[in-house]
């Protein structure tokens, strides 16, 4: 095999050479993502089921449990893990809008992947609103970001690419949509394509994909919407509504994420500056107390609930978008790893459930859908991103344009309360010093921690 190698011409070699270094790298970096979403996709969906069958068996477990797993998600991130909390998507986006080695050495590191991975399947243990989704663009990055040692002389250029298809490889394969990647990556991560960019985002979404694909099967992440050829007479009226409500619903939510110095009473906030692990257990009690009035809707990711409601056969209060949002809020005040993605589709179901009573001709999983991508765009102020994401979750290529004017409706709407969330999150890790610990500033608004926003920063961007 030696001597076979030797024989070959010295220009086949170096050809060889160049194009492992142009594709093969990245091309390996995207399987190996695709591999570490399915694996982590396991691991929470194994977590959660423990946290249900531990709910039934013991219902009034999580007052106990979920205050003392917050206590001790809080104490190994802030001891062991900083730069994990929240979703990882503002993480994600400092690196590529600063000086990629610096940035990312301190927080697309491997002890940072690891840690994101373990704390939130901890996390999901105690019941806690969060998602997947989101941290896995951070940990795809990551992932990514550190193949660089495997070029003999890397540079800023091949490390931004990597980070950018780690992520977008990311989100492609947690949610198994390639489409919803690549957007994501022009609208959200870079809000630019470059062209040089271009085939190797492209080529490494298909590997992510793929690996996704052929270890879950073809699936859809909420099934099949059914829609008819013909809409009905109310479907402008539906879209403007739903545009309008959810867009409202998710500006606030962003507001209260971002302005936590303004609406947080002065003590709570002295509380978690000076004893961050207390005010994390005293969330988690809010968290339990929320889940255990919500009959238990409101733990998880709220991807069981949402998919029961599209698909006819869950019921589920009024008051479930509202006890949802609450939840979602304490899981992410405490900086604990998770992203907002999943919590915020099913906030969106819960909200296209209740429209569903003013809309009464209107099918119940078209405004469901509607309701779902108008939330997703008011909290991450991406519209073209929540749209394609919802289409391709949904198969619901037939509502393509009231899903996209959904989006646009209520990402303006949102843009009213507060700016767009991923990147203010983003701004408090260009600093090249050491991460602070995440508290709230009286004289400036600031988040208590990152989003997902899985956690996206909750969750599970």
């Amino acid at each position: 095999m030696i001597r076979a190698l030797r024989s070959l011409p010295l220009n086949t070699i170096r050809r060889a050479r160049s194009l492992w270094r142009r594709y093969g790298i990245f091309w390996l970096g995207a399987i190996a993502v695709g591999l570490v979403a399915v694996f982590y996709a396991h691991l929470i969906d194994w977590g959660y089921a423990l946290f249900r069958t531990a709910l039934g068996e013991h219902p009034w477990l999580p007052l106990l449990l979920t205050p003392s797993v917050a206590a001790l998600c809080v104490w190994l991130t802030r001891t062991f893990f900083r730069g994990s909390e929240g979703s990882g998507i503002p993480q994600v986006i400092a690196v590529l809008n600063s000086p990629t080695s610096a940035s990312g050495a301190r927080l697309l590191t491997l002890r940072i992947l690891a840690g994101k991975i373990a704390v939130s399947f901890l996390a999901i243990l105690g019941g806690f609103t969060i998602g997947r989704e989101g941290p896995t663009v951070q940990v795809g990055a990551a992932l990514m970001f550190n193949l660089r040692r495997l070029y003999p002389r890397s540079n800023a250029l091949i490390e931004r690419q990597l980070v950018l298809a780690g992520a977008a490889a990311g989100l492609s394969a947690a949610f198994n949509t390639p489409l919803a990647g690549i957007v994501f990556a022009i609208e959200e991560l870079t809000r630019s394509f470059e062209v040089r960019t271009s085939g190797v985002l492209i080529t490494g979404i298909i590997f992510a994909g793929i690996v996704a694909l052929g270890l879950n099967g073809n699936y859809t992440y909420f099934g099949t919407i059914q829609a008819g050829a013909t809409f009905p007479d109310l479907l402008a009226v539906a879209v403007v509504l739903t545009a309008l409500v959810t867009g409202i619903a998710g500006g606030v939510f962003c507001w209260l994420l971002l302005n936590t110095a303004r609406w947080i009473p002065a003590p709570l906030r002295k509380l978690h500056a000076t004893r961050p692990v207390a005010f994390a257990a005293l969330c988690g009690l809010v968290i339990a107390v929320a889940g255990i009035v919500s009959g238990g809707t409101t733990f998880g990711s709220g991807y069981e609930e949402a998919r029961g409601l599209l698909e006819g056969h869950t019921q589920l209060s009024v008051f479930y978008p509202l006890l949802k949002l609450i939840s979602m809020i304490g899981s992410y005040l405490p900086g604990i790893p998770g992203g907002i993605f999943a919590p915020s589709l099913s906030i969106g179901a819960g909200f296209g459930n209740v429209l569903h009573m003013v809309l009464t001709n209107m099918q119940l999983p078209m405004l469901i859908a509607l309701a779902m991508v108008g939330y997703l765009a008011a909290v991450t102020q991406s519209p073209i991103t929540a749209f394609v994401i919802v289409m391709e979750m949904l198969n619901g290529h037939a509502l393509v344009i009231a899903l996209m004017a959904t989006a646009l409706i209520s990402s303006r709407v949102s843009r009213f309360f507060a700016p767009p969330l991923y990147e203010a999150l983003s701004e408090r890790y260009m600093a090249h010093a050491p991460l602070p610990a995440p508290a709230p500033a009286p004289e400036v608004p600031a988040p208590l921690a990152d989003a997902d926003a899985d956690a996206d920063e909750p969750a599970h961007k």
